[in-house]
């Protein structure tokens, strides 16, 4: 992690050039703490925490939110407090108010087609099944922004998806879940540095061979 990162206080964000907007989907409230659906929800808190970079609740768009600066970029952390099937609301809401680019908008979220442990970040691509992505697209009306992908794992046999992804993880996933969380935060530092490709070259390799 690079150790300049740090909160501007006083940041005003709105109408700069270079603002990038970095959302991690999850559902609100404390049943859902901690749970495989809320991962995004946990990297934003993580990156938050590393910047001591307050997270603020902003109803205008519908989510939690934190500034700070990244290199030379302004970047907005955010959690909508919205559930996962309305996010697409909350981040319509801060593209519009924070007059962020496509290129500009990277989401964090969990993927059950993936191990747990692998991450892969994309530049562009379908919702994958997942209700989330599936929302933001319908409300952008686009699938043209980064998702970075965090493994959760399939289901068990006779488990559903929807209840799997809102249970806990396992005490032995949770041994590896800051490594993890830690590997997200630096994936969306590259992706702020060298892009989506940049970042997808390094990392989506890197988490190959970590099997």
């Amino acid at each position: 992690m690079n150790p300049a990162l740090h909160k501007v206080k006083g940041l005003t964000m709105k109408g700069r050039a270079g603002v990038k907007l970095i959302v991690g989907l999850g559902n609100p409230g404390k049943a859902y703490l901690g749970s495989r659906h809320n991962i995004g929800f946990s990297v934003i808190r993580a990156m938050a925490r590393a910047r001591k970079a307050a997270l603020r609740r902003d109803s205008g768009i519908s989510s939690f939110v934190a500034r700070c600066n990244i290199g030379n970029h302004n970047v907005l952390l955010a959690m909508p407090f919205t559930f996962m099937n309305l996010a697409g609301v909350a981040v319509r809401a801060a593209q519009k108010k924070y007059k962020i680019d496509l290129d500009d908008l990277c989401v964090i979220s969990d993927d059950l087609d993936l191990e747990f442990g692998r991450i892969r970040i994309r530049p562009a691509g379908s919702s994958g099944g997942h209700r989330g992505l599936e929302s933001i697209i319908n409300s952008l009306k686009s699938s043209d922004f980064t998702r970075l992908r965090i493994g959760v794992g399939r289901p068990p046999i006779g488990v559903e998806a929807s209840d799997y992804v809102l249970s806990s993880f396992t005490s032995q996933e949770k041994k590896k879940l800051a490594e993890l969380i830690l590997q997200a935060q630096d994936c969306c530092e590259a992706w702020i540095r060298e892009g989506a490709t940049g970042s997808r070259n390094l990392f989506n390799v890197r988490s190959r061979d970590n099997e």
